[in-house]
């Protein structure tokens, strides 16, 4: 906690829904935000998994008119937003429902913004750039996962300079959060782990973060210890109802902590990974968390030690140090359990991307600018960050 003047937020939804049919209430409480016709932002694989019917059955039943806009790619971009917007003027929308993972969350939070406020997305890189509320906004999630359903975060990728655009602003944050574990059982094992890891890293940059308070600690804490004891059999079976709802609680305490207390070099670093290679963010978390915290251990070595035994590592009889580092050693091996890749070339390969050594001085220099590093708790050059990058290559 702060040794000087220092006033702390919490933001959340006003209203969250977690549970096993927790998706049947969406005509409901759409109604209830005031919305009568809602732009649905979703994607591709949403709809080939078979969720978005699911939702617009729901829908359809309640004689709810709607309009589906289906064309967020995975890191969803600034032409996703405006094309969106679009959507929602020509079609006379008044309200917005976003199905999915981060993706479409972030890119209906853009849509919004440009409704409510005008511009163009770019306005809104920064903190807390908006004037107005959005309209009516109901989140749906289906993984487990960014939080973004419930988050004051978006982040959309700017196609000129191909970097990720940060964006902080208690204005989008949703009026309604929906966690479903039946919308995310037939999430595949790769997209689980890639989420669930995300939802640790959220968790970790939260607890070491520089403006991390009680309740961010509390959420963080629960976060990683439900982590621990559902993703690997999330990843298993994914129709294992009662890992997928502990994954669901875990992400939103996850996001919950991040949410409040921001993240840290992990985040910013990764961000250039999505933006420059177009690579999927919670694998890019993943593979960079052990690099980052390995360097960030020194300044949070009691809340390192104190994630060792969140994690089940025995740290009887260790000084501190020592049981710091076997959180490094959970986190790796948690990592490699759920089959993320070792190292950004393998990354790489798998997506059929190649992440050069060549590149690290200009992601260097955009982590450097991005806003999630003002939290980390330990501050870092040009050359650390580099380091970082290439140590992970």
């Amino acid at each position: 906690m702060a040794v000087q003047e220092q006033v702390y937020g919490f933001f959340i939804p006003s209203v969250t829904l977690i549970g096993i049919g927790a998706s049947k209430l969406i005509p409901e409480k759409i109604k209830a935000l005031g919305g009568s016709k809602p732009l649905l932002v979703t994607d591709k694989g949403v709809i080939a998994a078979g969720i978005l019917k699911q939702v617009t059955d729901l829908l359809d039943a309640a004689a709810m008119p709607y309009v589906v806009y289906a064309e967020t790619v995975p890191n969803p971009t600034d032409n996703n937003v405006h094309d969106g917007a679009e959507v929602f003027r020509e079609n006379g929308c008044d309200s917005l429902i976003t199905l999915g993972g981060g993706s479409s969350h972030d890119c209906g939070k853009g849509i919004g913004l440009l409704i409510s406020n005008g511009g163009r997305i770019h306005d809104y890189e920064g903190i807390d750039k908006a004037a107005k509320p959005l309209m009516p906004y109901l989140a749906v999630n289906t993984t487990a996962g960014t939080a973004s359903e419930m988050t004051r975060f978006a982040v959309i990728t700017d196609t000129s300079r191909h970097v990720k655009m940060a964006i902080a602003d208690w204005r989008i944050t949703p009026g309604i959060a929906i966690d479903d574990p039946v919308l995310m059982a037939g999430m595949p094992p790769a997209l689980t782990a890639a989420t669930g890891m995300d939802a640790l890293t959220h968790a970790v940059e939260a607890f070491v973060s520089t403006i991390a308070n009680p309740m961010t600690d509390a959420c963080a804490i629960e976060a990683i210890k439900l982590i621990f004891t559902h993703l690997r059999k999330a990843v298993a079976n994914g129709q294992d109802l009662t890992a997928r709802e502990g994954m669901c609680f875990a992400q939103y305490l996850a996001g919950m902590a991040f949410n409040n207390a921001s993240l840290g070099y992990v985040h910013s670093m990764a961000h250039q990974l999505g933006g420059f290679y177009n690579l999927p963010h919670g694998e890019c978390n993943a593979l960079l968390l052990p690099y980052v915290e390995k360097f960030n251990l020194v300044a949070k070595v009691e809340k390192f030690a104190a994630m060792a035994e969140l994690m089940g590592e025995n740290i009887a009889g260790l000084s501190p140090r020592d049981a710091a580092e076997l959180a490094l050693k959970a986190i790796r091996q948690l990592s490699a359990d759920v089959g993320i890749p070792a190292n950004l070339v393998e990354l790489g390969r798998r997506y059929g991307k190649e992440v050069k050594a060549a590149d690290i001085p200009t992601m260097t220099a955009n982590a450097q600018k991005d806003i999630c590093r003002f939290t980390n708790p330990r501050c870092a050059t040009d050359k650390d960050v580099a380091d970082i990058y290439t140590a992970a290559l």
